[in-house]
């Protein structure tokens, strides 16, 4: 996989528990100016960090805000399917 990939792959998990991380404090919304452009962080990974502040500054318009949201922690990874049906068709 090239390293491209890791940081875009890495940049939308991110993302993706930031979204449901603000679903359940909706106050941290709330502080993020409106049309900033957002630059998830993880703390302890300089690589991606530089890579994601790189993007988003090139992404920014002139005047338009940047805002880090640095992710300390993470717990680890678990579904939240509780349920499922797994079906098998031949052709």
């Amino acid at each position: 996989m090239s390293k491209l990939k890791e940081m875009v792959d890495r940049n939308l998990d991110l993302i993706f528990e930031f979204e449901k991380y603000i679903l359940e404090h909706p106050e941290y919304a709330e502080r993020i100016p409106q049309e900033a452009t957002i630059s998830m962080q993880f703390e302890g990974d300089e690589e991606f960090n530089r890579w994601a502040r790189e993007t988003a500054s090139e992404q920014a318009e002139e005047g338009q805000r940047v805002v880090y949201i640095t992710i300390t922690k993470l717990g680890p990874v678990h579904s939240r399917i509780e349920e499922l049906k797994l079906e098998t068709v031949s052709r």
